[in-house]
C-alpha cells in the first residue's frame, strides 16, 4: 500500500522547506497560514504506539474549577494533571504535542542562525541585584536562599545569565554577532494562576538572546526574528497575528508580540484590514479628530440627573449621544511636573474607556484618587465631578475631548451634570492634549489606510529590541576595530512553548473534543479495528496497517484495546487526532476501511487497495 511513500516523504519535506522560506527582507502578518503551508505530519523519528502499551487517562467531565476550554479538554483529554496551583505534570499524550511544538521552535531556531545552550534555572540573586531587577520585579521573582543564606532565584527569564556568560566570553567586535538560545523550564510566581497552562506558574519556554556591535545589527536580528517567528506560526498551523506593542518590565525599544487569534484571547488587538497595520489596544494609536473644534451652539444649563453617575445613564436620561458626554477621572500625580500628590482631572468621551499605559507616558506615574480625597479637591461624591468652576486643578484631556463642543459633564454637585459646555467660554483650555484612550473599532488606522477593527488574541510569542539596557548594568562590554570599549546591543526573543498547546485548543476545538493543528496533533492517524480481540481477521488487517504506516513514517496510534466502538471514537475524537481508520468485519468482506478525518460530519469507504494513496494525499495536504 506504501510503496511510495518513502519518496513522498522526502518530497513533502523538500516542499515545507521551499514554502517556509520567507522572501528577502519579507515580514509577514498573518491572520492564518497559507493554503501553500505544508502540514508536517512525518516526522523525521516518529514515534507509533498501541494504547495498550500507551497510557491514557480520560475524562467524561472536567473538573469544577476548569475556566477556560483548553483548560478543560486538557484535563479531560488527560494530557495534563494538577500538581498545585499554576503547576502541572504534563502526561504523555500533553507531553507529544509539546515536543512537535518545540521541535518546530528548535529547527526554526537553528535555521536562522541561533545556537542552542542551557542554562541554570537557579540564579544568584546577585545577578539580579546588579540588573536592578532584584527589587523591580516584584513577587512573581521566586526569591530564596541555599545552606550558607545566599540569595536565590528560580529563573522566569535569563537575561542576567546569558548577559553573564557573554561578558566572561566575548571581548572582540570580531566575535560578535551572537544568538544563544534555550528551551527551558521557567518559574514566575503569579498572584493568582488560572486557565491551566495558559497563566501557569511553571511554563516551558524557548528564550533567545542575540548580542551585537551596532544598533543596525541588532534590528538585522530583529527582522530575522520576526521572520522566524512567522515561519514557526505558520508551521504550527495556528491563525496568528504580529502586533506591535509595549516593551513593558523587560524594558528595551521596539517590540513586537505574536498573538493566536481566539476569542477567549486575554488581550485586545487593534488591526486595519485594508493594510499591515496591527497593535495591542494598549499601544495603538488614537488619532486626534480632524478639522477642529466646532464652535459652542448652545448655552450653558444645569440639569438634574438624580441617581445618574455614569454616562450611559446621563445620555439616556437626556436623549443625547453618549460619544457627546465627557467623564472626568481624579487621579493623583507623582510625576516629575507635579508635586507629590498633585490632584488632576483626566477628561475622556463618554465612549471612551482610560489607557493607563498611554496615560502614564503623558503624565508620569500616577494612581486613582481615592473618594474622601475627591470629596476635599471637588466637595462632591465621584459620579458627578466635572472640569467647570474648578481652580488650582490641572485638566488633562484627551485630543477627542479637546475637539468638542457642546458637551455634558458632571457639575460638581450630586445629583446635576452640565450641558452645552465649552472650552474657552465655560473653562480654560485644557493644562494637557494627547492620546489617553484605547482606541475603538472604526477609529482610522494611524497609517492612514483605512479604518481599525479589534480582535481577541493570545499572547504566546514576545520579541525585544532590549538595546543596552542590561549590558550596560552587568558592564557587558567589547573592543571595537579601533580598540574602544564600546557596550553591547542586546535582542531578547521569546515564545511559551507550553502555553501555545493551551492557545491551539483554545482555537481549535469543538464539541467533541479538540482540533489541534496537523503539525502538533499527539498522532496524525488513529487506527480503531472493530473487536480487534475477538477477530482474527480484523487484527491481522489492522496490524498489517499499523506496520506499513509505521514503516512509511506516519506517526500512528494503534487502538488495540476490547472496548467498545462509541467508547474508542469519543476518545480519538477528544484527543484531537486528525484521522482516524477503522477496520472492521464488514469493510474487510467488502474490501473496504472506513476513513473520517476529524472535521468530517460523516465517514467515507475507502478500498483497502487505496488507502495508502489516500492518506498519503491528506497527510502532506496544505
Amino acid at each position: 500500500m506504501f510503496a511510495a511513500v518513502s519518496q513522498l516523504r522526502l518530497a513533502c519535506a523538500a516542499r515545507h522547506a521551499a514554502s517556509s522560506l520567507p522572501a528577502a527582507g519579507s515580514q509577514r502578518n498573518h491572520f492564518g497560514p497559507p493554503s501553500s503551508r505544508i502540514a508536517v505530519f512525518f516526522r523525521l523519528a516518529p514515534i507509533p504506539m498501541r494504547t495498550s502499551r500507551f497510557f491514557l487517562s480520560t475524562l467524561k467531565e472536567a473538573p469544577a474549577d476548569a475556566e477556560v476550554v483548553s483548560h478543560k479538554l486538557m484535563l479531560r483529554a488527560g494530557m495534563i494533571k494538577r500538581l498545585a496551583g499554576g503547576i502541572y505534570t504534563w502526561m504523555p499524550l500533553g507531553l507529544r504535542v509539546v515536543r512537535k511544538v518545540e521541535a518546530i521552535v528548535r529547527e526554526e531556531m537553528d535555521r536562522a542562525g541561533a545556537i542552542e545552550l542551557s542554562m541554570p534555572a537557579v540564579q544568584p540573586g546577585e545577578l539580579w541585584q546588579e540588573s536592578g531587577r532584584w527589587e523591580k520585579y516584584g513577587p512573581e521573582l521566586l526569591r530564596c536562599k541555599d545552606r550558607h543564606q545566599r540569595d536565590f532565584v528560580i529563573g522566569p527569564t535569563h537575561e542576567e545569565v546569558i548577559t553573564d556568560v557573554v561578558r566572561r566570553e566575548v571581548k572582540s567586535y570580531r566575535q560578535l554577532p551572537l544568538h544563544f538560545y534555550q528551551i527551558q523550564v521557567k518559574f514566575r510566581d503569579e498572584i493568582r494562576p488560572r486557565f491551566g497552562v495558559m497563566r501557569g506558574r511553571e511554563f516551558l519556554m524557548k528564550d533567545g538572546y542575540s548580542f551585537h556591535a551596532s544598533f543596525e545589527d541588532l534590528q538585522r536580528e530583529y527582522r530575522n526574528m520576526f521572520a522566524t517567528y512567522t515561519r514557526i506560526f505558520d508551521r504550527l498551523g495556528l491563525k496568528f497575528r504580529a502586533v506591535a506593542a509595549d516593551t513593558g518590565s523587560i524594558g528595551g525599544t521596539g517590540s513586537h508580540e505574536f498573538h493566536v487569534l481566539a476569542e477567549s484571547g486575554e488581550d485586545a488587538l487593534a488591526y486595519c484590514p485594508q493594510s499591515d497595520y496591527a497593535a495591542n489596544v494598549e499601544l495603538a494609536e488614537a488619532l486626534a479628530p480632524a478639522g477642529g473644534r466646532p464652535p459652542a451652539g448652545n448655552a450653558l444649563q444645569k440639569v438634574a440627573t438624580p441617581g445618574r453617575t455614569r454616562c450611559e445613564d446621563v445620555a439616556d436620561l437626556l436623549g443625547v449621544a453618549l460619544h457627546t458626554t465627557v467623564k472626568a477621572i481624579a487621579v493623583v500625580l507623582a510625576g516629575s511636573e507635579a508635586a507629590a500628590g498633585a490632584f488632576a482631572l483626566i477628561l475622556l468621551r463618554g465612549d471612551h474607556s482610560l489607557n493607563e499605559l498611554k496615560a502614564q507616558k503623558l503624565l508620569g506615574e500616577f494612581r486613582f484618587a481615592r473618594d474622601d480625597e475627591i470629596q476635599a479637591a471637588l466637595g462632591c461624591q465621584p459620579g458627578y465631578i466635572g472640569p467647570v468652576g474648578i481652580s488650582g486643578i490641572a485638566v488633562h484631556a484627551d485630543s477627542s475631548v479637546a475637539a468638542m463642543a457642546d458637551f455634558v459633564c458632571g457639575a460638581n454637585e450630586a445629583g446635576f451634570h452640565l450641558t452645552g459646555v465649552n472650552f474657552a467660554r465655560d473653562l480654560p483650555e485644557p493644562t494637557r492634549v494627547g492620546d489617553l484612550r484605547n482606541v475603538i473599532a472604526g477609529d482610522p488606522s494611524p497609517d492612514g489606510k483605512g479604518r481599525l477593527e479589534l480582535c481577541r488574541g493570545i499572547e504566546v510569542g514576545h520579541i525585544f529590541q532590549l538595546r543596552k539596557k542590561y549590558a550596560e548594568a552587568l558592564k557587558c562590554s567589547f573592543l571595537d576595530e579601533g580598540g574602544q570599549s564600546r557596550i553591547m546591543e542586546m535582542g531578547c526573543y521569546g515564545i511559551g512553548v507550553t502555553r501555545i498547546v493551551g492557545a491551539a485548543i483554545e482555537q481549535g476545538h469543538d464539541e467533541r473534543g479538540i482540533v489541534f493543528p496537523a503539525a502538533i496533533a499527539p498522532f496524525a492517524v488513529c487506527i480503531v479495528p472493530m473487536g480487534y480481540g475477538k477477530s482474527a481477521a480484523v487484527r491481522a488487517a489492522a496490524d498489517a496497517l499499523y506496520a506499513e504506516l509505521v514503516a512509511a513514517g506516519v506517526d500512528v496510534l494503534l487502538d488495540d484495546r476490547n472496548e467498545r466502538p462509541g467508547v474508542m471514537f469519543a476518545e480519538m475524537e477528544l484527543i484531537g487526532v486528525p484521522h482516524r481508520v477503522v477496520v472492521g468485519e464488514r469493510g474487510l468482506a467488502e474490501g473496504r476501511f472506513e476513513y473520517k478525518g476529524r472535521l468530517d460530519s460523516e465517514p467515507r469507504m475507502v478500498a483497502m487497495a487505496e488507502i495508502g494513496r489516500f492518506l498519503q494525499d491528506r497527510l502532506c495536504a496544505a
